[in-house]
């Protein structure tokens, strides 16, 4: 999940929520944003948290593990649509877990690269 990335390949300054269960993954995902510039939110790693992060903090953008302990993330990502923050999902299951509604929502294979990761965001960020 390690990569060096330039200045170049993302805007820096983005609060990102970062909602992940596995604690190891999310604080791999906390480095690679830090290392892009960004600042964390969360990470919330249980759904209720991550539907409250998503109602009430101050964020530009998502990264959403689809499998929160069985349970999906999408009422996090319904919340987030309403609010019009881009979002990008991550998960180790493939396309095969994620809603139709969503299939068009960018979805980055665990494990992942920081350099993947920035270009995810740049893409949703350009598209919002």
């Amino acid at each position: 999940m390690k990569g060096k990335v330039s200045e170049l390949d993302n805007p820096q300054g983005q609060r990102v929520l970062v909602v992940e269960d596995e604690v190891m993954i999310a604080m791999l995902i906390e480095d690679m944003l830090a290392e892009l510039g960004h600042e964390v939110v969360g990470p919330a790693m249980r759904l209720d948290e991550a539907v409250r992060l998503a109602k009430e903090a101050e964020i530009d953008m998502a990264i959403l593990d689809v499998n929160l302990g069985g349970t999906v993330s999408f009422p996090v990502a319904d919340v987030l649509r309403e609010r019009g923050i881009p979002f990008i999902f991550a998960t180790g299951y493939g396309s095969k877990g994620i809603a139709d509604e969503y299939r068009s929502t960018i979805t980055l294979a665990k494990p992942f690269e920081a350099r993947t990761m920035a270009r995810a965001f740049e893409h949703v960020l350009r598209a919002a």
